[in-house]
């Protein structure tokens, strides 16, 4: 009797892609994430993973690029500003929860990448179009909103390093969950309030 093994198959090893990287990357999470359980997931080892990504921080940095690319930005719609900006908060507030660790390469400009800054720019455009802003308004109004909705964000939904978890919420986390749809409301509605700069 013989027992197949799974050995592998000599020749051209496992393609390593950027997409692939990535979805090993966010499979693991950005705080968990190591060169070795990359490759671990990728099927290849370390080494040829270093042919692809220099180093941790950069392996990160790529993860955290393709998850904001990724992201599906609401579109402005027909809903006014007001609700616009409400929906881009939800939204933001979603991906941040859904991604702990994403924070900083979203909040600090040496963790943002030029294809990153590219999307914010040519969604802050978009805005202003669709709501007949100056493009320096739509800038400031979703860059106050991201702002303060990811550190919020950060801080509400990954205490201790924990990952929020929806079906274990208790009451306390409900009362987090309504003070931050009130925190944030509160936000779009002064900013809006506030003169243009």
């Amino acid at each position: 009797m013989t027992i197949a093994t799974t050995s592998p198959r000599p020749g051209r090893p496992a393609s390593i892609t950027r997409e692939r990287i990535a979805d090993a990357g966010i499979a693991l999470g950005l705080p968990a994430m190591t060169f070795t359980g990359v490759a671990a997931l990728l099927g290849v080892s370390h080494v040829a993973l270093y042919k692809h990504v220099a180093h941790l921080a950069a392996l990160k940095l790529l993860v955290a690029e393709e998850i904001f690319s990724r992201w599906q930005l609401p579109a402005p719609g027909e809903d006014g500003l007001e609700n616009y900006l409400l929906r881009f908060s939800a939204s933001l507030r979603a991906l941040v929860k859904s991604h702990p660790g994403l924070a900083p390469y979203l909040l600090r400009r040496k963790a943002t990448t030029p294809a990153m800054l590219a999307r914010i720019d040519a969604h802050q455009a978009q805005v202003a179009h669709a709501y007949q802003l100056p493009k320096q308004r739509a800038r400031w109004l979703l860059s106050t909103v991201a702002l303060h909705c990811v550190a919020l964000a950060d801080t509400a939904y990954a205490p201790a390093g924990d990952a929020w978890d929806d079906e274990d919420a208790n009451d306390s986390d409900r009362a987090i969950e309504a003070e931050f749809d009130l925190g944030m409301r509160a936000l779009v509605t002064g900013a809006l309030a506030m003169p243009a700069q």
